[in-house]
């Protein structure tokens, strides 16, 4: 691959096309096609950056992209949700990226904490009125992690929260698994291996706190 570019994957489904990073877990945008999924990524690379930089590791803001691997999207894929495992996901996992996939993860939860700290309680609604308002999306997001956390093997039961101890436990139970060596095989049956695990709380976590940023501001005149 050429020096200085981002090597991305496509998730490809009959509505919706997914572009996700590899080396960055929770950047990963979709579109209608190729074309508006990469220049989504792109868009997107500016608030990336935030996690990068809480997780203290140079970040490029406007990248140049390289695709890597194609791979067949789902009705989970046109519903809006990047749910397929890439060959890389699947190699052996060294300690040191392991720990950065933990890192990366860790700096996603606390950019979300930041956005979710400043969000207003009440939200602006979508064109057709519909979307969560912030507390309704936060129970979203812990109960979502509660599920996840068993396709990592775990058997834990998402955190009141409220109570920052517990939450942070909670978590630092997923980035212990994720940041594990490994033969890159899923951790449970049916379960995911620890890169797309990372991506996909990662993802999950930052699509709402993007969310969250875009429906508090006010509507231009």
């Amino acid at each position: 691959m050429p020096a200085g570019m981002t090597p991305v994957y496509l998730e490809e489904g009959r509505t919706r096309t997914f572009a996700c990073a590899y080396e960055w877990p929770g950047w990963c945008r979709s579109g209608k096609d190729e074309v508006s999924a990469l220049a989504s990524l792109a868009a997107y690379a500016p608030r990336y950056a935030a996690v990068a930089k809480q997780a203290r590791l140079a970040f490029d803001a406007k990248p140049t992209f390289h695709v890597v691997e194609r791979l067949p999207g789902s009705a989970s894929t046109d519903f809006g949700v990047p749910e397929r495992v890439t060959t890389r996901d699947t190699t052996p996992l060294a300690a040191a990226e392991g720990k950065r996939l933990a890192t990366l993860l860790q700096a996603a939860w606390d950019v979300y904490d930041q956005i979710l700290a400043s969000t207003p309680a009440e939200l602006r609604k979508g064109p057709r009125g519909g979307g969560r308002d912030r507390d309704k999306m936060a129970d979203h997001v812990r109960d979502a992690e509660g599920a996840y956390v068993r396709k990592l093997g775990l058997r834990l039961t998402p955190p009141d929260r409220h109570d920052h101890r517990a939450a942070a436990e909670f978590r630092a139970a997923i980035a212990d698994a994720i940041q594990r060596p490994s033969k890159g095989t899923p951790l449970a049956e049916r379960g995911w291996p620890q890169r797309y695990g990372a991506r996909r709380i990662a993802w999950h976590v930052l699509d709402h706190a993007w969310e969250m940023q875009d429906r508090s501001d006010r509507p231009k005149a």
